[in-house]
């Protein structure tokens, strides 16, 4: 990062050093060999300390996410995804592969979908992730070819208690799992020929896995695998003791059982499919709810829900993470699935949010926390709207708000990811939920940051909230006393958590520019003295603090 000057005067910016070594130098580590350069290497997820990066081109890398509506996913179509990923400054585009598409005929396969994405994607400029609709979309088998879906004797349906035949493919079909694995290895190979660029960064094997109204599969196989013992992976990760299924988990032994299933038939496709070509693979959830357990029949039981990731950990080593679909608009619920997903031994990855005006500032939160990507849904202009999970219709006040977020983090994504990497990011968003008071903190260390939603920019009101919820920010530490903030419509009050950590001596708006920390003008007087308001346009601050010799500094100002 550039330096301060002593003179605080305007400095003349200087390049950074390469990504890697400021990796390195932000978290003390030395190098990995996953983190040594290479010609050309493979994306990666990389985890050091509890704390995770996507490497993309050797280096971390913050993905500006953008996912296609399901039936987007055809060469007709994708004139009307690019003008939506350009208007909203997107990096990296989701986009489905169905089975059915690839696969139409038994042993006959078609990749020219894949190869009009890639050479679009390129000439667009931005990444892919491919998100593979197998054997299970939304849990269904929608995406399977029709000689899957009208063979129920060859690809059996699960048994429900009750012994009928539920719509979920059952997981444990060895047919079925042999078939999928093999079309979907035929993709990685056809991914390996075509992309040695690396332009596809990673893939979602299967989508939102699951059993909506059916806690398992009843049938005969199945049910013997139940009553048998609980493989040994999953005691050990858990701590418990042999035995079966219901001695070992009591209540919870359904949807355990379940989800182990789902899991292990995931994982012999995402190895199998890693052997051909070792692109990054995650697992995406639709959620069960954030606060108190509901009857497993109500959500996708047997998938990633946040109290069967460690189900997932041990069944599917080759699963590099599980993410949450997050449609919620509730901030409190939110807050606690990045909490649940955000782990020591879990990259936090949003695949899927909402569209609409509210979940915009979402993005704050969630690179705050260290996340490697962020992606609302619905993101093309073919007029499909998922209300109300997302907008009823995206029109472009929806789209700038979204924009606005992608364009100012554009320039920085790189810094921001190796900083993320080093554990040294925060972010907010705006509350709903009555007892935040539309008040959030960051816990920096030396300092709190205190950030306020509807008020005065010279303070001294109470904070009300915008009128509608749009605020967030973020802050990173470049170094000691050294810091960043951005974010909008937002006002933010720095504090010091001892008297000794001192006050703020300088604050630089400016820009990251090709590594650079480009000088726009200082800010001082009413733009400080009351705290920092970012409203609503682009603005990245950069702050010092230091404390006077042999004196603690009192800060002076409004303390409101």
């Amino acid at each position: 990062m550039t330096l301060w000057n002593s003179s605080c005067r305007r400095r003349t910016p200087r390049v950074t050093a390469g990504l890697a070594a400021l990796v390195l130098a932000l978290a003390g580590g030395a190098a990995t060999a996953a983190e040594t350069p290479q010609a050309n290497p493979v994306p990666r997820i990389v985890t050091r300390d509890g704390r995770h990066a996507l490497f993309v081109d050797g280096a971390p890398f913050l993905m500006l996410g953008a996912q296609v509506n399901n039936s987007s996913n055809y060469p007709d179509m994708l004139p009307e995804v690019w003008p939506t990923i350009k208007r909203i400054h997107a990096n990296t585009v989701e986009v489905p592969v169905a089975w059915e598409q690839i696969e139409p005929v038994e042993g006959q396969f078609d990749f020219s979908f894949v190869d009009t994405l890639v050479e679009q994607a390129r000439a667009n400029k931005v990444r892919l992730v491919l998100l593979w609709f197998g054997t299970w979309k939304n849990t269904g088998p929608s995406y399977t070819p029709e000689w899957v879906k009208l063979d129920g004797k060859r690809f059996p349906r699960m048994i429900t208690a009750s012994g009928q035949p539920h719509y979920v493919l059952s997981p444990h079909s060895r047919t079925t799992l042999e078939a999928d694995k093999r079309a979907f290895v035929k993709l990685m190979e056809h991914i390996r020929q075509i992309d040695p660029q690396n332009t596809i960064i990673m893939i979602q094997p299967e989508n939102e896995v699951g059993s909506y109204g059916s806690v398992r599969d009843f049938s005969p196989a199945a049910q013997k695998l139940f009553d048998g013992p609980v493989p040994a992976a999953l005691l050990k990760r858990l701590g418990k003791s042999p035995g079966s299924w219901k001695a070992v988990f009591g209540t919870d032994a359904d949807e355990y059982f379940n989800a182990w299933s789902i899991a292990a038939y995931v994982e012999e496709i995402a190895k199998a499919g890693k052997a051909v070509k070792p692109l990054p693979m995650y697992m995406n959830a639709a959620l069960a709810s954030a606060f108190g357990r509901q009857p497993a029949t109500t959500y996708a039981s047997g998938g990633p829900v946040h109290h069967v990731i460690d189900v997932y950990k041990a069944a599917a080593p080759s699963i590099d993470l599980v993410a949450p679909d997050i449609y919620v608009r509730d901030h409190a619920a939110y807050l606690a699935y990045l909490d649940f997903y955000a782990r020591p031994d879990n990259a936090l990855f949003v695949p899927e949010t909402g569209n609409d005006t509210e979940f915009a500032r979402y993005f704050f939160a969630t690179i705050g926390k260290g996340a490697i990507g962020f992606s609302p849904f619905g993101m093309d202009d073919t007029g499909y709207y998922n209300y109300p999970l997302g907008a009823k219709d995206f029109d472009e006040s929806k789209a700038k708000l979204f924009a606005r977020n992608y364009t100012l983090f554009e320039p920085m994504a790189r810094e921001w990811a190796a900083l993320a990497f080093a554990g040294k990011t925060w972010g907010v968003s705006e509350p709903t939920d009555p007892k935040a008071n539309h008040t959030q903190v960051m816990e920096l260390g030396p300092y709190r940051a205190v950030a306020t939603f509807g008020q005065w920019q010279f303070g001294g009101d109470k904070p009300t909230g915008n009128p509608q919820p749009v605020g967030g920010a973020a802050i990173a530490e470049l170094g000691p006393g050294d810091y960043l903030l951005t974010g909008f419509n937002t006002r933010v009050k720095f504090e010091p958590s001892k008297p000794e950590s001192g006050q703020m001596l300088r604050v630089e708006e400016g820009r990251f520019e090709n590594g650079k920390w480009i000088f726009r003008r200082v800010w001082n007087g009413d733009q400080t003295d009351n705290g920092l308001n970012l409203v609503d346009r682009q603005q990245v601050l950069r702050i010092k603090f230091g404390a006077a010799q042999g004196a603690a500094i009192i800060p002076v100002g409004n303390p409101n």
